[in-house]
């Protein structure tokens, strides 16, 4: 069974992240203070391969983030330091799935930005 994970994440003083299983509507959030949103974003992927490294099925993780999927596929450079530490915890991750792939949906179509309420 292929599964779809949307993730999000918000920065500022209410700042968080999570994501949504579309196949089982399980859900997961986690409020994180003071992060921006470019690390929100990338937090939301990380618990998301972290919850399914360990799968063998066909995964697409959502994300509303054009620059944070941009980068994880390496079509965008990183410049800024804290999130390349980010990405490198990501890729460590990415590199353990047989069968993944990342893809920015616009965010009306974000089913975790709905859970979120974001």
């Amino acid at each position: 069974m292929a599964i779809s994970v949307y993730v999000d994440g918000s920065g500022g003083e209410n700042s968080g992240y999570g994501f949504f299983v579309k196949e089982t509507g399980e859900s997961f959030y986690e409020k994180k203070p003071n992060i921006t949103n470019n690390q929100a974003e990338y937090m939301a992927i990380i618990s998301a391969l972290k919850k399914f490294v360990d799968s063998n099925e066909p995964i697409t993780i959502f994300s509303d983030s054009k620059n944070t999927i941009s980068q994880l596929n390496h079509d965008f450079a990183i410049n800024n330091e804290q999130l390349r530490i980010l990405a490198q915890e990501a890729w460590s991750l990415i590199g353990k799935f047989p069968n993944l792939t990342l893809t920015w949906v616009p965010r009306r179509e974000n089913l975790a930005g709905k859970m979120l309420g974001s």
